[in-house]
């Protein structure tokens, strides 16, 4: 190995140090995270640290090898990268690119603190961390179990994510109830433990469909992913910045010009009837029937019929979306 990377540095200095980073991680496989800290310090020269917030660990390594093991996490211009699976970052203290060596030290680091941090060590931290590694779809499974089991959650046990306006996850049992009182929430399918990276997906376009339920913003303020089926392809296509089709703009001109018939809209789209609506809104049934008429005539288009009534139930969809980017 030796005479090996003699030849290739002889060649091309760069590739013999990129040969020789390898070299050096792979002979510290095992070694526990301290050992490789202090490998990414020494092979570059200058501190290197780790933190892992969900497990506890802080750990600042300089080249003579001082250890600090309250460190802080990295400033922002430091060279860094994630350390996938386990959520802690890597970090070199070096401004700016961290150049072929510093690149290959901070890569090959990670993977080794990943390999060993999936195999050993308790899942650490508040509930609302394990919380986060339960839906982390960058995390390992094995890791996703034992947050599960210190959050107390079987990893056959029926659970659904669920997404509220404030970004935290939640993770709830399929047969409660997502969120107390009238909070607004997208709730993803029920599945199990490993399943749940993708069940937090679904919740978070879920609540893209939700509104405030009153005034210029009426609609749901729960949304279910599995109910809305193929709608939540539209979340995809609706991004910040998008422009709003003419339904939307015209949906919106309704609200402006009185957020009452908004609302009637809204009733309209979600009964199976007109008369039916008239009752959720608690109003009269030729009182809507005169309200819709006046929404029709700034619309332009009717929505009594089948297929203007599926008209304005997408356009009610998109104008949430646009709402909720």
């Amino acid at each position: 190995m030796r005479e090996l990377l003699g030849r290739i540095s002889a060649l091309d200095p760069e590739a013999g140090e990129a040969v020789r980073v390898i070299a050096y991680f792979d002979s510290l496989a095992g070694a526990g995270v301290e050992p490789l800290v202090r490998g990414a310090a020494v092979l570059t020269g200058v501190p290197a640290g780790f933190v892992d917030r969900s497990r506890g660990v802080a750990l600042r390594v300089t080249p003579e090898g001082s250890v600090d093991r309250a460190a802080a996490d990295p400033d922002p211009s430091w060279s860094s990268v994630p350390v996938r699976a386990v959520g802690g970052v890597l970090w070199l203290e070096r401004t700016g690119e961290p150049g072929p060596v510093g690149a290959m030290v901070l890569e090959r680091a990670s993977a080794a603190l990943r390999a060993h941090l999936e195999l050993t060590g308790p899942v650490q931290g508040s509930r609302e961390a394990l919380r986060e590694v339960l839906v982390d779809p960058h995390v390992a499974e094995s890791v996703r179990v034992r947050a599960a089991r210190r959050l107390g959650i079987g990893v056959h046990t029926p659970v659904r994510a669920v997404a509220t306006p404030e970004g935290a996850a939640r993770v709830v049992a399929a047969a409660d109830a997502p969120v107390p009182g009238p909070e607004r929430a997208g709730v993803g399918p029920a599945v199990e433990v490993p399943g749940l990276p993708e069940s937090w997906a679904q919740a978070r376009r879920a609540l893209r469909f939700t509104a405030e339920g009153r005034g210029t913003d009426p609609g749901p303020r729960v949304a279910y992913a599995e109910e809305l089926g193929g709608l939540l392809v539209l979340a995809d296509a609706v991004i910040r910045g998008s422009e709003p089709v003419p339904d939307v703009v015209a949906l919106d001109r309704v609200g402006r010009e009185s957020p009452v018939l908004l609302e009637a809209l809204d009733a309209v789209a979600a009964a199976p009837s007109l008369r039916a609506a008239a009752t959720a809104l608690g109003t009269h049934h030729s009182t809507l029937q005169e309200g819709v008429g006046r929404a029709e005539r700034v619309l332009g288009w009717p929505v009594r019929d089948v297929s203007g009534r599926l008209r304005l139930q997408v356009a009610l969809a998109l104008r949430r979306l646009h709402r909720n980017a």
